[in-house]
Parts: C-alpha cells; sequence; structure tokens
C-alpha cells in the first residue's frame, strides 16, 4: 500500500508564508513596508502568546486576539495616514475587516467557531501578498530611479 504524505498543518504554511513575505519586504521595501512586516511578524508571535487553551479557542470573544487586531489596525491606519502610497489603505480595511470578526462573535455568541476563527485569520494571507506587492514595487521603483534615495 502506498502511504500519500500527509498534508502540511496551516499553520506551518502560515509561518512560512509570513517569513517569505516579511523577509522579502524588509530585505526590499522601504520604511513603511517594513513596518508593515515587523507589525506582522510582531503580532503573529504574540498572538501565540495569546491564544486561549485549545478547548477554549473561539467559543467566545477571543479577548487576547481582539486587543493585538486593534493595535494592528491602529499601526496599519497609522501607516495609510502617512504614507503616499495606496496598499496601505488595502491592509488597513482587511485589518478592519478582521477586527470586525470580534464584534460579529460578540452579537451573536452563537457563531461558530470555526466561521469566527476563518473570518479572523482569512484576511492575513492577501495582507501579506499585499505588503510583498508594495516591497517588489518599491524596489522597481527605487532601481528605476537610483538617484532616489529610499524612504
Amino acid at each position: 500500500m502506498v502511504r500519500s504524505a500527509s498534508p502540511m498543518p496551516h499553520y506551518l504554511i502560515f509561518w512560512a508564508v509570513l517569513a517569505v513575505t516579511c523577509g522579502y519586504a524588509l530585505l526590499r521595501g522601504r520604511r513603511y513596508e517594513q513596518y508593515a512586516a515587523l507589525i506582522c511578524i510582531a503580532a503573529s508571535v504574540v498572538s501565540v502568546l495569546a491564544r486561549s487553551p485549545v478547548q477554549h479557542r473561539y467559543v467566545g470573544v477571543e479577548a487576547g486576539d481582539l486587543v493585538i487586531d486593534t493595535a494592528v489596525l491602529i499601526a496599519f491606519t497609522v501607516i495609510a495616514l502617512r504614507y503616499d502610497r495606496f496598499w496601505p489603505l488595502w491592509v488597513a480595511g482587511l485589518q478592519l475587516t478582521i477586527s470586525m470578526s470580534h464584534i460579529l462573535k460578540a452579537i451573536n455568541l452563537d457563531l461558530m467557531p470555526q466561521a469566527y476563527a476563518a473570518a479572523e485569520r482569512f484576511w492575513s494571507y492577501p495582507t501579506l501578498m499585499i505588503i510583498a506587492v508594495a516591497a517588489w514595487r518599491a524596489h522597481r521603483r527605487w532601481r528605476e530611479t537610483p538617484d532616489h534615495i529610499p524612504a
């Protein structure tokens, strides 16, 4: 009998995507792409430390995640208000969507834990992709105008 390889756990996929996209943004991005990458890394690490025990996870409002997601929303909003590019508006908007998952759970405590978890986690992937693309574009702009000093 041939055994198929077991699928990679979702959290390993997330950490790999986080490492690649944020690593790229830290290496090639300008100041605000780097800030966004550091925010994502810090929020991900702190989220692991703030998690509820598995048997209680997503049954009620995840207070630790609520605080972290609110702080990330504020940080992304500050970047959006200070930077002259459009991508920070997208990541702030996606973070607002993530933050709204906590409000939806507070309004409807019967919301399935899996739906709450999915609503909270799903938009992290597009956020990371947007930051990586923003870093790529920033690096490309810098390469095209070598006399330009990256901010």
